[in-house]
């Protein structure tokens, strides 16, 4: 059982196993996207989404608690998106795949971008627990790279600290992207995947254990 699963603590732990307490819970959460994507947290009472989703107040208390449990709850299923969109590119050359790692997590951001932006810059204020979310997709990013770069999931320490300054760059990039929509998406995938075989080359010097890839043609 997931974290946000176990913040509906107001739920009957034998309900929760039901594929109808599922299918009902990932209903709400799929209203909750689109009411965060408009509306901001603070903006957002229970009654608004209560009334917005068109149910009664109690059925959210019901399946997440409060409106932090609800609202923590879409951050997660934001997150698992994002990963498989982002891990989707299994079985393509390493190059490929890295390019269609990065197209995948740039579409998540420019369909999603009220999550996105959740996501990357901790949510409502300083929440710990947004921020675990954040750490965690992060952490998984980085072993999807790893996985098409060099078909392992472990990183030596200089390989995971150089990734997690190219993926800092990616998230500054992608924010400002969204943000500005003045080029391309498949520019930016141009500049991410280059600026990621420049950062895989950097490590191959000091890591000959983690050779970086081809070139990709110009």
């Amino acid at each position: 059982m997931n974290k946000s699963q176990q913040r509906g603590r107001t739920a009957p732990r034998a309900a929760r196993g039901t594929e109808r307490y599922q299918a009902r819970r990932a209903e709400l959460i799929s209203i909750g996207r689109k009411l965060f994507a408009d509306t901001s947290y603070d903006a957002l009472s229970m009654d608004d989404i209560a009334r917005q989703a068109g149910v009664a107040k109690g059925l959210i208390y019901y399946y997440f608690t409060n409106k932090r449990g609800y609202y923590l709850a879409i951050i997660e299923d934001a997150v698992a998106e994002l990963v498989k969109r982002a891990g989707s590119a299994r079985g393509l050359p390493p190059v490929e795949r890295v390019r269609r790692t990065i197209d995948g997590y740039l579409r998540y951001a420019q369909y999603h971008q009220a999550a996105y932006r959740a996501i990357v810059t901790g949510g409502v204020g300083f929440d710990a627990e947004v921020l675990a979310l954040r750490s965690e997709v992060r952490a998984k990013l980085l072993t999807t790279i790893a996985r098409g770069a060099w078909g392992r999931p472990d990183l030596p320490p200089f390989a995971r600290t150089t990734l997690a300054g190219w993926l800092s760059s990616v998230e500054g990039v992608t924010l400002d992207w969204i943000e500005t929509q003045e080029l391309p998406r498949e520019t930016v995938v141009l500049l991410l995947v280059r600026g990621l075989g420049d950062t895989l080359r950097l490590i191959e010097e000091y890591e000959p254990g983690c050779p970086a890839p081809p070139r990709p043609p110009l």
